[in-house]
């Protein structure tokens, strides 16, 4: 009698119903659910806690030590398991450095359907993971596992960072001019990939994208002319800038023309490979957005694109461009560019 034929496991992609940082909730019904946590008591050592929708807490303890603490887990935006582990811990990492800080060590989220995806399959998702938990130079110390129906996996990030270069998202001034370590359309490139449209070449811009450390954080947050940080990741570039218009009370003026896109991102967009979580974004933060009145629907899908583990968004003195710029570049972050201003005037977005 012969032996019966092992299954195969489902794409991980198809176990999840929305992938990466696409899979956070709607920025509308996340402010109604949040609402009532503000009336919290605070303690003074709490130098940045969930009042402006920055980033990660940071606690001080003493005059020379704060400490960062963050966490970021989603459902699968890849099939191959390294690679998703792989995301999935670069992006969790990320907003240690958004907030000038650098990490000291992690814990892994992972939840995972048991009876659907095999030891070795969830095994190369923890070993992408620590992959990338060893170049950033920490250890994955613990964490919890469940069972659970869709794939999870993801990491509570610690960090330290000097009380002075903590770098908030709402600190940005007048006057300012904003800087965007890497390009967008990884929403696009998720969407194309999960119906079989993205190409080798394209899988590769994406997977390299989504993997790397955004290590210029601490560098840039040494820098006196460097006023406000924040990663760009699941609301997008203009869901991320008007949260940095919010805190600081100011408007966030893009140059769209000058940000830069994944190659090929815009054509795919053109196709339809728009995630439904850039049209929820913008049923969220739409009304407080001046867009041009010619405005390309494929570039308002782009500006809204949920990206996962994005690049950094800096708000700096026009003085402080040439160095801002230098230490991407020293990071291997070729594409960072110059992408717009902070201004006087009422808080929102204006996309030029």
């Amino acid at each position: 009698m012969n032996a019966p034929e092992q299954l195969a496991e489902p794409r991980l992609t198809s176990l999840s119903h929305g992938g990466g940082c696409g899979c956070k909730i709607a920025p509308g019904v996340l402010s109604e659910i949040l609402k009532g946590t503000a009336a919290m008591p605070i303690p003074k050592e709490l130098l940045v806690g969930i009042e402006t929708a920055d980033d990660a807490a940071v606690y001080q303890l003493n005059d020379e030590q704060a400490l960062i603490a963050t966490t970021d887990f989603f459902m699968p935006i890849v099939d191959d398991p390294l690679d998703f582990g792989r995301i999935a811990a670069t992006n969790a990492i990320s907003d240690v450095y958004a907030m000038g800080g650098r990490p000291i060590l992690a814990l892994a989220l992972v939840g995972m359907p048991i009876n659907v995806l095999s030891t070795q399959t969830i095994g190369r998702i923890l070993e992408g993971g620590a992959s990338v938990c060893r170049t950033a130079g920490i250890p994955i110390a613990g964490g919890h596992t469940i069972d659970s129906v869709e794939a999870i996996y993801g990491l509570v990030a610690l960090g330290l960072v000097h009380p002075k270069h903590v770098k908030r998202n709402a600190d940005a001034q007048p006057g300012d001019v904003l800087v965007l370590g890497k390009p967008v359309g990884v929403g696009v490139m998720s969407a194309a990939l999960k119906k079989g449209e993205l190409g080798d070449e394209g899988y590769a811009r994406m997977i390299a994208t989504t993997t790397r450390l955004n290590t210029p954080g601490p560098d840039l947050a040494a820098l006196p002319g460097v006023h406000a940080l924040t990663d760009v990741t699941g609301f997008g570039l203009a869901g991320h800038a008007l949260e940095m218009a919010r805190g600081a009370r100011c408007e966030v003026q893009l140059d769209w023309a000058t940000v830069p896109l994944l190659a090929d991102v815009r054509r795919l967009a053109s196709q339809g490979f728009v995630t439904g979580a850039s049209g929820r974004n913008w049923a969220g933060y739409g009304h407080d957005i001046a867009l041009p009145a010619a405005f390309d629907p494929v570039d308002k899908a782009l500006l809204t694109d949920p990206q996962t583990s994005g690049g950094l968004l800096v708000a700096c003195a026009p003085g402080e461009v040439d160095a801002v710029l230098g230490i991407f570049r020293r990071h291997g972050f070729d594409e960072a560019a110059v992408v717009g201003r902070v201004a006087a005037g009422a808080p929102g977005l204006v996309v030029r």
